[in-house]
């Protein structure tokens, strides 16, 4: 019966779903760098900040490094449902040994610094009835199903911003853009797979090519989630390919703590990181009301469905008397 219960109340849930992006729990990016294709919601307010430690060899350069930071997303539901502003940030600080030569040197500034849109292009499941829940069956809604590989899909467009005397981009202009195609597909509703393919700092000398592949998985006490995340960088300028994973755990609705690890595979250079944050949103949004003509109907109803049948008349057959009978 708890399962029937819980099934009945995904049914009558799913069609809210699938109209606007709002959830009443909260939606963040972290862990990890990759980024959900859908949007929080109109009116909705989200701060994601986290600290973040670097170890960082280079063995043909013969140097190593400590680098100290932290990052910020600042996230609006502008205007639209499906409409999402955002502002990325991390700023560190990088101790640099050169051991060769015995110098040590301290490099500050923005690695990342970027305003952008994203807006959800296409939602598999806008159409509640196509993906409506079986209520005879739990395994039938908790197998794997290859309609599920179909993700919602979303764009992004935005600009990186340069500021100052950039040790770690000397060569970038101040302004540059950045453009993203995003997708998320729910491969169960235990297992989300995300990938991001993302171009940055066009117009410079040293474009760079960025993709993102991340698979979470939510444990039975929904509070708890796990993740994996490769990311590839390739660029004139650098060029990588990173694994991270750690997990997150949802205090309440509004609130959520992380911790992640990560390293690289090559040497030139080797790179081990930690990372913890936060997540925090505030809910200023409000259901549009639809007035009831606008609405759509779910079902048609037929011709003169509503009239009043009128009833039959029925014929009484009268019984005939036989000569046997007798009247009293």
């Amino acid at each position: 019966m708890a399962i029937l219960n819980r099934l009945l109340l995904a049914f009558i849930l799913l069609p809210l779903l699938g109209i606007a992006q709002y959830t009443d729990v909260i939606n963040s990016n972290r862990p990890g760098l990759s980024v959900s294709a859908y949007a929080i919601g109109k009116n909705v307010v989200q701060a994601e900040f986290g600290l973040l430690y670097e170890q960082r060899d280079h063995g043909l350069l013969n140097q190593d490094s400590n680098i100290f930071g932290g990052d910020l997303s600042l996230r609006y539901g502008l205007l639209l449902e499906r409409l999402e502003v955002n502002y990325e940030a991390t700023y560190i600080r990088q101790s640099l040994n050169f051991n060769n030569f015995g110098l040590e040197e301290i490099r500050t500034n923005f690695t990342r610094n970027r305003l952008g849109l994203k807006y959800l292009v296409y939602d598999p499941f806008k159409n509640p009835e196509a993906n409506k829940p079986n209520l005879y069956s739990w395994k039938a809604n908790h197998k794997f199903n290859f309609k599920n590989l179909l993700p919602a899909v979303s764009l992004y467009g935005g600009a990186t911003f340069n500021l100052g005397d950039n040790p770690f981009y000397p060569e970038d202009a101040t302004l540059s853009y950045r453009a993203m195609i995003a997708t998320q597909s729910r491969l169960t509703p235990r297992w989300v797979l995300i990938t991001n393919v993302a171009y940055d700092r066009i117009t410079t000398d040293f474009p760079e090519l960025n993709y993102t592949i991340s698979l979470s998985h939510a444990f039975r006490n929904p509070k708890w989630s796990i993740f994996a995340e490769h990311q590839g960088i390739d660029s004139d300028r650098y060029s990588d390919a990173l694994i991270r994973t750690g997990f997150a755990y949802l205090f309440n609705p509004t609130f959520q703590a992380d911790f992640s690890l990560g390293g690289s595979f090559k040497n030139t250079p080797s790179r081990m990181f930690i990372a913890t944050g936060v997540s925090y949103r505030l809910d200023f949004h409000k259901d549009q009301l639809i007035p009831i003509e606008e609405q759509d109907a779910v079902g048609k109803i037929k011709k003169g469905a509503m009239k009043k049948n009128k009833p039959k008349k029925i014929k009484k057959k009268k019984r005939k008397k036989k000569k046997d009978d007798i009247d009293f």
